[in-house]
């Protein structure tokens, strides 16, 4: 499941920083009001988690308001993530950059421990290629 998380080509330059696409580490779809606390990290600079935002068709959310959002994130879609690129960030080991993401997965139909459901902790983490502002992948961007 982690694998398919990141891929070559996932990584965008954009002006304000970097956009990454992210796909869903999990067996099922899930609601999107189930993943909070997302970091990221980008050769070794990890962007302040204010400062990482989530795409949603023609509208940018804080990562952590998608607690108050009603779409889902659909295995085949990619969640796309914005946030500001570090000193370091820019330079590159052969085209490629070291890339982290963490977040919690709250499984709703899966007990965890106590009264309350499983919350799962996610860590992917890949070196992968950056691509130009603008460059389609073959999977969606959730909506």
């Amino acid at each position: 499941m982690l694998e398919n998380a990141l891929h070559d080509g996932a990584l965008t330059a954009t002006p304000g920083g970097y956009e990454l696409r992210l796909g869903l580490p999990w067996i099922r779809s899930m609601p999107l009001s189930c993943i909070s606390g997302i970091t990221v990290t980008t050769d070794g600079y990890s962007a302040p988690s204010e400062d990482v935002n989530v795409r949603l068709r023609d509208r940018t959310v804080p990562a952590g308001s998608l607690i108050n959002e009603s779409g889902w994130w659909f295995i085949q879609d990619r969640l796309v993530l914005a946030f500001p690129a570090g000193p370091v960030s820019r330079r590159k080991s052969e085209g490629r950059h070291h890339v982290s993401v963490d977040f919690n997965l709250l499984v709703p139909y899966l007990r965890g421990g106590g009264d309350g459901p499983l919350v799962l902790p996610i860590h992917v983490e890949s070196w992968i290629r950056e691509t130009c502002e603008g460059s389609a992948g073959a999977a969606r961007d959730v909506a």
